[in-house]
């Protein structure tokens, strides 16, 4: 036993994480047509648009929250 390493697992279990944690960020699935890619998009801090970006080239997307919205979660920007 001479230079083996133990581990300790006498401490308790880690809290669980907060419930708003397990729900996540919410975001829109956006194909973006410019590069043939796929990319999530999040809901600004404001909580008025969707707002990201091609990860390839930069092109920027915007998509406004409507009071009478859609239940859709994947779009495709040309």
């Amino acid at each position: 036993m001479d230079g083996e390493r133990h581990l300790d697992l006498t401490s308790e279990p880690p809290e669980p994480y907060p419930a708003q944690c397990k729900q996540g960020r919410p975001f829109l699935g956006i194909h973006f047509a410019c590069c043939r890619v796929y990319a999530r998009i999040y809901r600004n801090a404001q909580g008025d648009a969707y707002v990201g970006h091609c990860p390839r080239c930069g092109r920027p997307v915007r998509v406004k929250i409507s009071p009478t919205g859609t239940q859709a979660r994947f779009f495709e920007a040309r």
